[in-house]
């Protein structure tokens, strides 16, 4: 009866507009229009969801200027290099590589000849306060024999978990994360599939009526947490990322993810992409309900027929469109809106090799659901702490000097609307994690720490203009999902387009570039751009030559 009934849900979610599949063989390389300029794009922000949009955008036709405010491109996927070693400043798990594939294949060329996946194993290697570690991996034996070391009783429900993670897969992301939400028919579509798929679960809740040991519980249930989310609060369909992690792997780049973003725009240099830094965005300029381009804080003013923000959604309304021009994000909705817990990262180096530290550790503290509604619901900075752990040179060597080891270290904290005073507390708050590692994991980790920089909440608002200093933009919850989130294409302004963590899907590696991919539907090919923009010129100008006594 569930195979039937999510087979009709998917052939009825299928009637979605398709994305319009890009062949480079075919694309039109020069698409002018009645006066001699192919339609303007501008992309504000340079993060993964905002070079894959230009990417696309420019193999279509378009005439694409990226836009970054920051001395360096990459957005939260910047590198910090600090004598002589180099930190990924944000996403550090790369799945669904096919995504990143297809991006280079747009442009004649494959993604393998240019950049160096390789595979991690395990996944991760999760390591609970009481010393206790489970070994994560995408090998279906391997991990029913880490299940069984916790708990026998609950071998048979990991596999009834994990081909309920398979059904949400086919559904929430083959089937929804490239298709658009703009209608609220849309979104109600996808009511009776997702019923039936019980998204109305949280993800923790999911996983408890498998699972009964909590500590397996645990393993199965953080991974919200690496997209923004709550376990006890993120909708189920959050469960698919089990799957998609066995299907793909998960993988790392050579050089580190900085290596995607040099990639990504080698593409863009031979596409001859403007890509612009330490240019910010002061406002975007609006005639008529139609974005018109928009005004740097320095005062310049770019034309644009079309402007996509990779910036924060939230962000992007509150303070870069004058409120007159808003009607569904109005101050007030974006205020009452939740947002996503915080991070604070420490990038640090050793002059000591860490042989024992996987690639990716997380190390579970004392407390888990309590933690958790310290961060999200209470929103105070608790004594205790969860922690992931990133150790790439178990990888690749070269990031670190010879002898060396490259971390970073990152905790769930609240947002800004916790009454944290991090100019106190951010070197405390260190110094905890560092005693933590030290006792745990990394002996002598005091005497051979080298270089140390650290990011806060205050870092997120500050460096990304991200709202609240939140590190997900808004917290992926089943009532700010989908057609409740804010949409690829705005609903009040025509030309005004959304990628990112901020908009539909969502946040992590596969959910930007599935946004990007969503543009392939919403946005108009320019020849119909150009013609929109050949009939107003010609417009205006028959009204400026007409005859004074016409």
């Amino acid at each position: 009866m569930l195979r039937r009934t999510l087979k009709a849900g998917v052939n009825r979610l299928v009637r979605f507009p398709k994305s319009r599949l890009l062949d480079p063989d075919r694309v039109s390389r020069s698409l002018p229009d009645a006066r001699g300029a192919r339609p303007k794009a501008i992309v504000i922000g340079s993060g993964f969801g905002g070079l894959a949009a230009a990417i696309r955008l420019s193999v279509r036709g378009y005439d694409v200027e990226v836009l970054e405010r920051l001395p360096t491109i990459g957005g939260r996927a910047r590198v910090h290099r600090i004598d002589g070693y180099t930190f990924d400043a944000g996403p550090t798990v790369i799945t669904a590589p096919k995504l990143l594939e297809e991006l280079w294949e747009l442009c004649g060329k494959k993604l393998e000849d240019h950049i160096e996946l390789r595979d991690i194993t395990p996944f991760y290697q999760i390591r609970f306060d009481d010393g206790n570690v489970f070994n994560y991996t995408g090998d279906p034996q391997k991990m029913r024999d880490e299940v069984r070391r916790f708990s026998p009783r609950d071998v048979a429900g990991y596999d009834e978990f994990i081909a309920q993670s398979e059904r949400i897969f086919k559904v929430g992301f083959e089937a929804l994360a490239h298709v658009p939400f703009s209608k609220a028919t849309d979104m109600l579509r996808i009511v009776p599939p997702m019923m039936q798929l019980e998204s109305y679960r949280t993800v923790y809740g999911l996983v408890a009526k498998f699972i009964k040991n909590e500590k397996v519980r645990q393993v199965l249930s953080f991974h919200p947490l690496l997209v923004g989310g709550n376990p006890f609060a993120t909708s189920s369909i959050y469960t698919l990322i089990a799957y998609l992690e066995r299907k793909w792997g998960v993988h790392f780049a050579m050089g580190g993810t900085g290596a995607l973003v040099e990639g990504l725009e080698a593409l863009l240099k031979e596409r001859s992409v403007s890509v612009r830094t330490e240019a910010e965005v002061q406002e975007i300029e609006i005639e008529a309900g139609h974005v018109t381009g928009v005004r740097l804080t320095t005062g310049e003013r770019l034309h644009a027929d079309i402007v996509i923000s990779n910036g924060d959604s939230a962000w992007t309304y509150r303070y870069l469109i004058r409120p007159e021009h808003r009607k569904h994000w109005s101050d007030r909705r974006i205020e009452r809106s939740r947002f996503s817990m915080s991070l604070f990262v420490w990038y640090f180096g050793t002059s000591k090799v860490y042989e024992n530290v996987e690639h990716h550790t997380i190390l579970l503290g004392p407390r888990y659901k309590a933690l958790l509604a310290d961060i999200f619901d209470r929103k105070i900075l608790a004594d205790d702490f969860s922690l992931y752990l990133h150790r790439p040179t178990k990888t690749d060597p070269s990031l670190a000097p010879e002898g060396c080891d490259a971390f970073y270290v990152l905790s769930p904290v609240p947002h800004l609307d916790s009454a944290t005073d991090w100019s106190v507390m951010t070197e405390r708050y260190r110094e905890r994690i560092q005693s933590y590692l030290e006792n745990h994991l990394m002996p002598g980790l005091s005497e051979h720490l080298t270089v140390s920089q650290t990011l806060t909440p205050i870092g997120f608002e500050r460096d990304y203009l991200s709202f609240k200093g939140s590190a997900f933009s808004f917290e992926p919850v089943l009532q700010q999902s989908a057609y409740l989130r804010p949409h690829n294409k705005s609903e009040d302004i025509d030309g005004l387009y959304f990628v990112g963590a901020g908009t539909h899907p969502g946040a992590g590696l596969p959910g930007v570039l599935s946004s990007a991919r969503v543009l392939d539907t919403v946005v108009p090919d320019p020849q119909s751009v150009a013609t929109t923009q050949a009939r107003t010129h010609l417009a205006s100008s028959s009204v400026h030559n007409r005859p004074k006594d016409a």
